[in-house]
């Protein structure tokens, strides 16, 4: 006798998540510690090299001009193609990248190993984002962003006081910020081997579910990207230029602008406002993000349970501005000050579970993909951008007060476009 099909969903939908999300979960630390590396090793390159202010911010930044190139060619790969072996080619090129950072001696090669890691990760999260599709139903996508993403506060959880003891090793005439990107880099080779095994591109390929899961998963899927062509099927020329698109990938910017703005300088500015050693620096550093994955995690769930996208992305920004402002305003006051920054940090990237189910509820398949990587590699220009404006007005004015406005209002501008997107284009598929 078949099992009821709400049983035979449950028991799918969990058997799915319990085999992929662990397994992206890591990959995604892997991929964020190489990210973010450089903002612990900053605690002694800039000084072992020479760097100022604004050498580190422009390297820390150009990572995004190369991550932007190949964006949406890695998407499509993974829609079209295979995400296992993109996948798998994208952890390997970059695992050995980060391991050329550890041999930088001039600001010209620092900006050129930074812009090829750039290129070598580009493709890597829309193209978790494109496989996500693959797998989960619409209903289910912000939970399962949610854990995947809350890699990055665990990363930073994880790798703040990794950093921290690596900082104090010298061994075979490396210094300990060398080791940070050795050590760092080679994790992201070896899982890129096993990923290549691991992964399964497709439901219908997938041996570890029963016929009836496989089919079940299958089918809903399928209802569901017929749903969506059923209200207007987008070409991929037309998805690019929808205007919605256009306004998510604005989104994305000015959220990541000021998400990559605090992460890559708050180990600076908390070693600067307290004159602590670097190992206690990155200890406190992992705080904000500890409490940033509880907040994250909650926000996937509620946005999923109650369908509600908008102001699930908006509020968090909203309040990592807010926070932001008023460290700078109470710098003068240690504690107060590292109390806003551990709330500003801990809200920065939790709006990216909600953020992300609005373009896969609105396009299906390739437009799909094309635009998740449009979105990913504009947004992350970003990234560039933040890192960047706070190193160049630190280093012409010797305060970090007015990169810090600048990323306020980044956070902010992100909060208010996302709230004027067309609320019933965001909400019909998760009330459907």
């Amino acid at each position: 006798m078949p099992a009821p099909v709400s049983d035979l969903a449950a028991r799918a939908r969990r058997r799915i998540a319990r085999r992929l999300l662990p397994f992206l979960f890591i990959l995604y630390i892997i991929a964020f510690l190489d990210r973010v590396n450089v903002a612990y090793a900053a605690l002694q390159m800039t000084r072992d090299l020479g760097f100022s202010a604004e050498v580190y911010g422009f390297g820390a930044g150009i990572f995004f001009i190369g991550y932007f190139l190949l964006e949406i060619p890695g998407a499509l790969l993974v829609e079209k193609w295979s995400a296992r072996a993109w996948i798998s080619r994208i952890l390997i090129s970059w695992g050995l990248v980060t391991v050329f950072v550890a041999f930088v001696k001039t600001a010209h090669q620092f900006y050129w190993v930074r812009f090829f890691l750039g290129m070598a990760e580009a493709g890597f999260f829309p193209g978790i984002i494109v496989y996500l599709t693959h797998w989960f139903r619409a209903e289910d996508r912000a939970k399962a962003v949610a854990l995947f993403a809350a890699a990055v506060p665990v990363s930073n959880i994880i790798g703040s006081p990794l950093a921290g003891i690596i900082l104090g090793v010298r061994w075979r005439g490396l210094e300990g910020w060398q080791w940070i990107f050795i050590l760092e880099g080679i994790p992201a080779v070896l899982f890129g081997a096993i990923t290549f095994y691991y992964l399964t591109d497709w439901p219908a390929q997938a041996h570890w579910l029963t016929p009836e899961e496989r089919d079940w998963i299958t089918a809903e899927l399928e209802r569901e990207k017929c749903e969506k062509m059923s209200q207007r099927s987008f070409t991929i020329g037309e998805a690019l230029r929808h205007p919605e698109v256009v306004m998510l990938a604005l989104v994305y910017f000015f959220g990541v602008t000021g998400s990559y703005g605090v992460s890559f300088w708050l180990p600076t500015i908390i070693k600067r406002l307290s004159g602590l050693p670097n190992l206690t620096v990155t200890l406190v550093s992992a705080i904000p993000y500890l409490c940033g994955l509880f907040v994250m995690l909650a926000i996937g769930w509620s946005s999923d349970r109650t369908g509600e996208r908008r102001w699930h992305t908006a509020t968090p920004l909203f309040i990592a501005g807010a926070a932001l402002a008023l460290s700078v305003e109470i710098s003068s006051h240690l504690v107060a000050a590292i109390v806003m920054l551990t709330i500003a940090t801990a809200c920065v990237w939790t709006f990216l579970p909600p953020f992300w189910a609005l373009p896969t509820a609105m396009l299906s398949e390739g437009a799909a993909a094309a635009c998740i990587g449009l979105i990913n590699s504009v947004g992350n220009l970003g990234g560039y951008a933040g890192p960047y404006v706070v190193g160049y007005l630190q280093t012409a004015t010797g305060s970090a007060s007015g990169g810090m406005s600048v990323l306020v209002v980044s956070l902010v501008m992100a909060g208010l476009l996302v709230l004027l997107l067309n609320r019933p284009t965001m909400t019909a598929r998760a009330a459907q």
